[in-house]
């Protein structure tokens, strides 16, 4: 063979290397690029759903609301006494009351719901106004006692709460079940909502990681459900306490009436559901 010839086929081995080196690298090159779009487009997509889940996520967690309560109580447990009770027929045992809880995530009002309506049996049972600072740990209670409407402020009422893992729905949302054991013979149930954030719920009552919807003494006696969940701002002038000469304080109430009422038999018992659980 010539030089010429090896010549010619040292050129084309070459060139056959230099074409199949070529190809070899544009397909690996393509290869990466499709690798690298498909892991970008799959980073995007997970970036998208996190977002979307928060986006729900933050949506559910509820700041401020209205809630309206329904009250049921039975009169038969709550009066032990048969003089008392010779006055509840049967078919008006259970009263029924409404109340509204305005919360937002620094204070709460709770208050007896507004009607032109007559009331029926209104002495058996109690209305409290109560506003709860989450700001400075005060709250604000108005009652009305002995046809006497008494202005109160004191420090938030703190309880020792259990949480369970038990659970139910009110008012279209998921509650968690708590209990508080006010004493040897009262313990006391609470449905809280994690989907609302304010520490609050009827009455005093607070404490809990998520806004009370349900609560009821163990026997059933007192039974506070929420109705309705509405969504909303309340207004500013919501919140804003009526002004009363006279202001106790709870300590200073309770040695007021200790002085007048503490030989009576019926007043300790008064007392204590007054201020003692509620």
């Amino acid at each position: 063979m010539t030089l010429i010839n090896r010549a010619h086929i040292n050129r084309d081995n070459y060139n056959c290397l230099l074409k199949n080196y070529y190809y070899k690298n544009q397909a690996e090159c393509a290869f990466k690029v499709e690798c690298n779009q498909n892991f970008t487009l799959k980073n995007i997509a997970c970036i998208i759903v996190l977002l979307v889940c928060f986006s729900i996520n933050s949506n559910s967690q509820i700041t401020s609301a209205k809630i309206t309560y329904e009250r049921k109580t039975n009169l038969f447990k709550k009066f032990k006494n048969e003089n008392q009770k010779r006055w509840i027929k049967e078919e008006d045992k259970i009263k029924i009351d409404f109340f509204e809880l305005y919360v937002t995530d620094t204070i709460s009002l709770f208050k007896p719901q507004e009607s032109e309506l007559r009331e029926n049996m209104s002495w058996t049972t109690q209305k409290n106004t109560v506003y709860q600072n989450f700001n400075t740990q005060q709250r604000y209670i108005i009652k009305t006692m002995w046809g006497e409407e008494i202005h109160l402020n004191d420090s938030l009422f703190l309880r020792h709460w259990k949480i369970t893992e038990s659970s139910r729905k009110i008012a279209g949302y998921n509650c968690r079940k708590a209990i508080w054991q006010a004493n040897d013979s009262t313990r006391i149930y609470a449905w809280f909502s994690y989907d609302i954030l304010p520490s609050t719920g009827p009455e005093s009552f607070n404490g809990l990681p998520g806004t009370i919807l349900g609560l009821a003494t163990e026997d059933g006696g007192v039974i506070y459900f929420a109705k309705k969940v509405e969504v909303l701002n309340p207004i500013a002038t919501t919140f804003i306490i009526p002004k009363k000469k006279k202001i106790f304080t709870i300590k200073q109430l309770i040695s007021d009436m200790d002085k007048r009422y503490s030989k009576e038999p019926w007043y300790k018992g008064m007392m204590y559901e007054q201020f003692g659980i509620w």
